[in-house]
């Protein structure tokens, strides 16, 4: 079963939403979620750890379609990304700033492999998901 930072993960396509005319950094975008848990009280770990995570979530999420290389009339530079629909309705479920954000989560933790493209996009078409009611 694979298991998720999902607050990394949302840290990242939020990077990804916002990334118009720069580069995509998962390593300093990690050190940043760092910093941020650090600030809350919460222990991030090992930074390194953190770290190469991000790497590895970044390359997972182009591979399984979650985000795509940002076009230039988009403010692409070939090191930057867009966020797919499949990677819109990721962010939706997951965005901690949404109300009951944490049953979605829940669900997809639930799964063998939550970012499977086929097990997300069963999972992500339930409408019950965002309500709270799978």
């Amino acid at each position: 079963m694979s298991t998720y930072d999902w607050d990394l993960i949302e840290r990242l396509l939020h990077e990804v939403q916002n990334g118009a005319g720069q580069s995509f950094t998962p390593r300093p975008y990690a050190e940043q979620h760092a910093a941020a848990l650090a600030a809350k009280g919460e222990a991030p770990g090992d930074l390194d750890h953190l770290k190469t995570r991000a790497c590895e979530y970044e390359k997972l999420l182009f591979q399984r379609g979650f985000i795509d290389s940002r076009p230039e009339e988009e403010g692409g530079n070939g090191e930057n990304f867009v966020l797919t629909a499949r990677g819109s309705r990721l962010l939706s479920l997951i965005d901690s700033s949404i109300p009951g954000f944490e049953h979605p989560r829940q669900v997809l933790d639930e799964q063998a492999d939550a970012l499977d493209e086929g097990t997300f996009e069963q999972v992500s078409a339930k409408a019950q998901i965002a309500g709270g009611a799978i």
